[in-house]
């Protein structure tokens, strides 16, 4: 026959798990929660940061607002410039990188640095790569053919 003293002390460390169990029930819960409020957060403040460094971004590429509306007409409308988009228009025209650099006014190698991603062309020269998105092949060849 099992001994008094030791059924008494598994059925106090039963009682006492059961115990300790039921406190921390409502602890996991709360932890649980917690959990998912602190991911959401985190969540909601990487949106936050890329929408921050969205207008950072932007608000760099537009012209300051102490430029007077004479200055903003001369700019004229907002081009956007892709690497992939230059490469594309070359194969496009059929002309290598020294005939396009003839054609904007550059070199051959300004013209592979800005395709690469190296170097990015200036206004002047985004107004002269849109002006050629417009043109055919054979204005392209002609043009060619008149600078020499």
């Amino acid at each position: 026959m099992p001994n008094i003293a030791s059924v008494l002390k598994d059925e106090i460390a039963r009682i006492a798990r059961k115990e300790v169990r039921r406190e921390t029930a409502s602890l996991k819960k709360a932890t649980t929660s917690y959990r998912s409020e602190i991911a959401a957060l985190k969540r909601r403040a990487q949106s936050l940061e890329r929408a921050l460094k969205r207008a950072v971004r932007g608000s760099r590429a537009r012209p300051s607002e102490a430029r007077s509306s004479a200055d903003e007409a001369d700019d004229g409308p907002s081009l956007r410039f892709r690497p992939k988009g230059l490469a594309s228009l070359r194969a496009r025209l059929g002309i290598s990188a020294n005939d396009a650099g003839k054609l904007l006014g550059v070199s051959g190698q300004s013209i592979y640095l800005w395709e690469s991603g190296r170097a990015r062309p200036s206004r002047s020269r985004l107004a002269e790569i849109a002006a050629l998105r417009k043109l055919g092949k054979r204005e392209v060849t002609a043009r060619l053919e008149a600078l020499g």
